[in-house]
C-alpha cells in the first residue's frame, strides 16, 4: 500500500465548515511544510468549493490555498497545471463526483504530476469521492459499475462515508481482478499512507483483506493510537 516517500491523506468526508473533517485536516497538515495548499476543483466543477475551503484553511491553520484550475481533461493536459502541482507544499482533490475527477486527470500531466509529488516526499490530500477515485477502481455514481481510478495508491479499493454495517459496496469492489484489499473510511475520519509502509489512522478506519473476509480496525502503525 505504499505511495512513496510522501503521503497521501484519505479523508471519508465531511463539511469542513461545520468542523468534521478538523482532526483530519491537522493530520495530513502536520506532514505538510511552509507554503500554499494547491485545490483541484475537478470533482466538483464549482468555483466556490475552493474560495470557501481556503477561507477555512486560512482561518483555523492560517495556512494560503491556491486554485489550480483543472476543470476538463484539457486543463489536466496543460503542462502550467502540472507545474503547480509540483511548486505546491500539499495538493488537495475537492470531494464531488470520482468519474469526474479520474475523466479531468487520468493519464495527463497532471496526473503524473501528483504521482511525482508523492514519489518526492509530497502530500496529495482527497476526500470523499475524490479519496474514492485515488484507489485502484471505484464504483461509478451514472450506471453503479466499477471503473479504474488514479490508483495513486495500488491495488487497493476505498470506500467514503462507509458505514461498517453496511459494507456491501466495498466487499463488491474486492471482486475486480487487481484489488487486493479494501479500506473503508467513515465521514470524519482519514487514512494517511506513506511509503515504507508506513499508515496514520485518525478517528475508525477499517479494512478488507477479501470479499469474504472480516473487517478490521487499523491501528496507528504511526502513533500507537486507534
Amino acid at each position: 500500500m505504499s505511495t512513496g516517500t510522501g503521503w497521501l491523506a484519505l479523508v471519508g468526508g465531511g463539511e469542513f465548515s461545520f468542523g468534521e473533517t478538523l482532526e483530519a485536516d491537522r493530520a495530513w497538515l502536520e506532514q505538510t511544510p511552509p507554503g500554499p495548499v494547491g485545490f483541484v476543483p475537478a470533482a466538483s466543477g464549482s468555483l466556490d468549493y475552493p474560495r470557501h475551503f481556503a477561507a477555512y484553511l486560512g482561518e483555523t491553520f492560517g495556512r494560503t490555498v491556491e486554485t489550480i484550475p483543472i476543470y476538463r481533461p484539457r486543463d489536466g493536459k496543460r503542462g502550467r497545471n502540472a507545474e503547480r502541482i509540483a511548486a505546491c507544499a500539499a495538493v488537495y482533490l475537492g470531494g464531488g463526483i470520482a468519474e469526474q475527477l479520474v475523466a479531468a486527470i487520468a493519464g495527463t500531466p497532471a496526473h503524473e504530476a501528483l504521482r511525482a509529488k508523492l514519489a518526492g516526499g509530497g502530500v496529495v490530500v482527497a476526500i470523499a469521492a475524490a479519496a474514492q477515485a485515488c484507489g485502484a477502481c471505484f464504483k461509478a455514481l451514472r450506471g453503479g459499475r466499477p471503473e479504474p481510478g488514479l490508483a495513486l495508491v495500488e491495488g487497493v479499493a476505498i470506500e467514503c462515508n462507509f458505514d461498517p454495517a453496511h459494507d456491501r459496496r466495498l466487499r463488491a469492489l474486492l471482486a475486480v481482478p487487481g484489488v487486493e484489499r479494501g479500506l473503508g473510511i467513515p465521514a470524519g475520519s482519514a487514512l494517511l499512507v506513506g511509503g515504507d509502509g508506513r499508515f496514520a489512522a485518525v478517528g475508525d478506519v477499517f479494512a478488507l483483506a477479501g470479499a469474504e473476509g472480516d473487517l478490521v480496525p487499523m491501528m496507528d502503525e504511526v502513533t500507537g493510537a486507534n
